[in-house]
């Protein structure tokens, strides 16, 4: 098996010099790298689980090491540790071997033969310890997800449930991360609604194919204990809804929205219609970028609706475009309704249909006048008007042509 290998340091010049050291001995090593200035500390619960060796340098945050290494091996089951310092710096040395890390190296002449010794014992040790442990009890509590049991994804806490799902806070091994798992109710034992089970999974198996910085990852998808699961990229920065809370000026808001464009252009290349666009489905990242998440779940809840025979309706109908309230066929168009209703209320704060029912709204969608913005948002009402056309023959067609329309209209407003 191929080395694991997370390197934490903020300088990329030693993080590729060790990649060097490190691939000249295992040319499919796998190597990641933390960055604490630009990631911030080490999540809480993050135990280094899917890594065989964790390579630690003293120069974090102009020389704070101590206090890293400190912190991580706190953490239950954390790797083996190579520390990195000053060769001069023996008082360091003998600290860090003290806090107990199995080595220190000097960061500035890096001892190839010597970084190879102990990447190698420090790999086997952990490999055998982490053997053993997978036949513990310890291990059989810590991928089980309520009733399921899913190997690879050791459970942090439950974060949300639902009718369809239980949502978890994990760590994958796979990944090397935190993740946000969602178990969802027992594979459908009907034909048709299999087949429409099958159909979902299939489409976020194409999600899990794009890399795009729009587009939530997809780490894992799967069926455990006749429960599908999908291990998903975790946003401790929460939602759009959250940040919806104040006042979003109307650059920053189209810049959003011309995020989540690329993100549906990418998404609906490969076939995908989301179905259930709203704040909540749009989720913030450390570096400012937003990304979509819960493809296709709209269908699922659907189906979920076929089955207990409820006779409700599923989704969020406040987002919803005309056909798709009306259970009609919905294409890329019925997303950008819905993105458009998302835009309106970022620069309201307020949704543009209510009532007192969902059939009310459901029914204001398809027959109610297009809402009139304020006047310092007066220069969106024509793409929001488009976006919020009643037929989807009167909308932006496609992906690209809407968000050549946010460019232009950004570009406007930015230039002036």
């Amino acid at each position: 098996m191929q080395p694991r290998i997370l390197t934490i340091t903020d300088h990329p010049e030693f993080a590729s010099l060790l990649e060097h050291h490190v691939t000249t001995v295992w040319g499919d090593a796998d190597l990641r790298t933390h960055e604490p200035a630009a990631r911030g500390l080490l999540p809480d619960g993050f135990t280094a689980a899917g890594y065989d060796v964790v390579l630690l340098d003293h120069q974090l945050e102009g020389g704070l090491g101590l206090r890293w290494l400190g912190d991580v091996m706190r953490r239950r089951d954390f790797p083996p540790v190579l520390y990195f310092c000053a060769a001069s710096d023996a008082v360091t040395a003998l600290q860090a071997r003290e806090a107990g890390a199995v080595e220190c190296l000097a960061r500035d002449r890096v001892d190839h033969r010597r970084l190879a010794e102990l990447l190698r014992t420090s790999i086997d040790d952990r490999r055998r310890r982490m053997q053993l442990w997978r036949t513990s009890p310890e291990a059989d509590a810590a991928y089980r997800f309520g009733t399921v049991r899913i190997r690879g994804h050791r459970c942090l806490k439950q974060l949300a449930a639902g009718g369809h799902s239980q949502v978890f806070l994990a760590e994958s091994e796979k990944a090397g991360e935190l993740v946000v798992l969602k178990v969802f109710r027992e594979v459908p034992d009907k034909v048709e609604a299999h087949n429409t089970f099958n159909r979902f999974l299939q489409e976020y198996e194409l999600v899990s194919q794009i890399r795009h910085p729009n587009v939530v990852r997809i780490h894992d998808l799967g069926i455990a204990d006749d429960h599908a699961y999908i291990a998903m990229e975790y946003f401790p920065g929460g939602d759009l809804r959250s940040r919806m809370q104040q006042p979003i000026p109307v650059v920053p808001a189209l810049r959003i929205i011309a995020q989540i464009v690329r993100a549906l252009e990418a998404i609906h290349g490969v076939g995908v219609l989301h179905r259930d666009l709203k704040p909540g489905n749009v989720m913030l990242r450390a570096d400012g970028t937003v990304a979509l998440i819960d493809f296709g779940l709209a269908k699922l809840l659907a189906l979920e609706s076929e089955m207990t025979d409820t006779g409700q309706i599923f989704g969020t109908p406040y987002y919803m475009s005309p056909e798709q309230g009306h259970g009609e066929d919905v294409d890329a168009r019925s997303d950008f309704y819905s993105l458009g209703v998302i835009l309106y209320e970022m620069l309201t704060r307020r949704k543009p249909f209510n009532a007192r029912s969902v059939m009310g709204v459901i029914y204001l969608h398809r027959n109610g006048s297009l809402p009139v913005l304020e006047p310092e948002f007066a220069v969106c009402e024509p793409l929001v008007h488009r976006m919020l056309a009643k037929k989807p023959g009167d909308r932006f067609q496609t992906a690209g042509e809407l968000g050549a329309a946010i460019d232009a209209l950004i570009a406007s407003l930015t230039e002036s």
